[in-house]
């Protein structure tokens, strides 16, 4: 059985134990240990997590398993254009992947976006990320290519965009 519940500040260090252990499970075959340390400190800091959820900047939902949390995603409205929301991060424990949680986050934040009166979903995903057949399967399409500086390190990524109805 599972819930899904909106994270507060309460909620900042599983979120940050969570991404340390999916991020190394997910990347380390496709970023080097140096960049992932990097990253890690750089988006989940607890202070920058804080942050994103004290000031709204960004929506977390997590979905607990039996009283444990095991995925999470975070969302808002694009800064550049706010009729567009971008899906920030989506993660799910390597043990629970395959048990719907990652198309539960989507369909929910898609939910939460209609309900907001917008239509656009987008998202980043590495290029080398097999999670890309993931997203195409939940609807998404790769739009154009990025490539972003996070401090000394690049992320190749693809943007991906899906209509919500």
């Amino acid at each position: 059985m599972y819930s899904i519940r909106t994270a507060t500040v309460a909620d900042v260090e599983t979120i940050r134990q969570l991404a340390q252990e999916i991020w190394y499970a997910t990347y380390l075959s496709i970023l080097s240990k140096e960049q992932l340390d990097y990253m890690l400190t750089e988006i989940y800091s607890t202070e920058k997590l804080t942050q994103q959820i004290n000031n709204n900047e960004q929506t977390f939902l997590l979905v607990i398993e039996e009283e444990q949390t095991v995925a999470f995603a975070a969302y808002s409205p694009r800064e550049e254009d706010p009729d567009i929301y971008k899906l920030h991060k989506l993660y799910c424990l390597p043990a629970t992947q395959g048990k719907g949680y990652g198309k539960l986050l989507i369909n929910e934040v898609g939910n939460r976006v209609l309900d907001a009166g917008k239509h656009l979903l987008e998202l980043n995903v590495n290029r080398h990320n097999k999670a890309q057949s993931f997203y195409e399967k939940m609807g998404f399409k790769v739009m154009y290519e990025d490539d972003i500086a996070i401090g000394p390190y690049w992320m190749n990524d693809y943007i991906m965009r899906k209509e919500l109805k």
